[in-house]
């Protein structure tokens, strides 16, 4: 298992100081929100996208991949009904996969909850079919460029469409291909009300990327959440991938909730 941070924490920071404090801290990578950078993807050009990489690698760090997929530009609906709406989403989302291809992630995460609702007046299973049908347009360009697409069940307080592990690993199962996987988030499924440990347990080979963050919003060690367990299923179920910490309060500072997180982390480790 390998441990990362999520770039936003530190706002309109260069990404020269993610990558430092990240090194310096004992990270193993950054995994960076695309809004961070630029309106649009397409604005960011080849030698941009090069030194993101060597940047890292300079740092000795990877890029793992990208999240906050859709919070701009403005207008972009994953399954929205309207082909005029959905259909740009689409072609975007395959600008994004070159991005991370570009910049040395491999791995995408599919959040954004408030691009994915159902619809006023869809149902759940055409809303479901047209999610589905976005994400296989998309699978060939993923495997072209060596990328994960990661579905994010994300809890009822931020969207009301794919809410729980179990509807994630569902979507996995139906669309039974290699580049198109799901993530488990900390916050979301304890905000769910439901049982980490048994979602790591039950999804586990559906899943190929890992969120790290407490109920509260905060970091590991922010709040009352116990990691021992949570890691300890990880090393039972054999996930060697990234794990990766995002928060949403990054009011204790970029550099004490990257410290904090990691020494919980480390020594939650000791203890599996």
């Amino acid at each position: 298992m390998k441990f990362a941070l999520c770039n936003e924490m530190f706002q309109n920071r260069a990404l020269e100081q993610v990558f430092e404090t990240a090194a310096q801290t004992g990270y193993d990578g950054v995994e960076i929100a695309p809004f961070t950078l630029a309106e649009k993807v397409t604005d960011l050009d080849a030698g941009r996208r090069r030194d993101i990489r060597e940047q890292a690698a300079r740092f000795g760090l990877d890029i793992t991949g990208i999240h906050w997929l859709f919070i701009c530009p403005k207008g972009l609906y994953l399954n929205h009904p309207d082909d005029a709406v959905r259909l740009p989403t689409q072609e975007y989302l395959k600008h994004l996969v070159r991005f991370c291809g570009d910049i040395g992630g491999k791995y995408m995460i599919v959040g954004s909850p408030k691009q994915r609702n159902i619809v006023p007046g869809q149902t759940f299973e055409a809303t479901w079919d047209r999610t589905k049908t976005v994400f296989e347009n998309c699978l060939p360009v993923a495997e072209q460029h060596d990328i994960t697409i990661c579905i994010e069940p994300l809890d009822k307080a931020q969207t009301d469409f794919i809410n729980t592990p179990a509807e994630a690993a569902r979507m996995v199962q139906e669309i039974d291909h290699p580049h198109f996987r799901m993530i488990v988030d900390v916050r979301s499924t304890l905000c769910q009300g439901e049982d980490i440990v048994a979602s790591i347990r039950a999804v586990h080979k559906e899943m190929a990327y890992f969120h790290l963050n407490d109920a509260n919003g905060g970091g590991p060690g922010f709040g009352n959440v116990d990691f021992v367990p949570i890691l300890r299923t990880l090393r039972d179920v054999g996930y060697q991938g990234y794990a990766s910490v995002e928060v949403f309060d990054f009011s204790p500072g970029a550099e004490t909730i990257a410290r904090k997180s990691f020494e919980t982390l480390t020594e939650a480790m000791k203890r599996i």
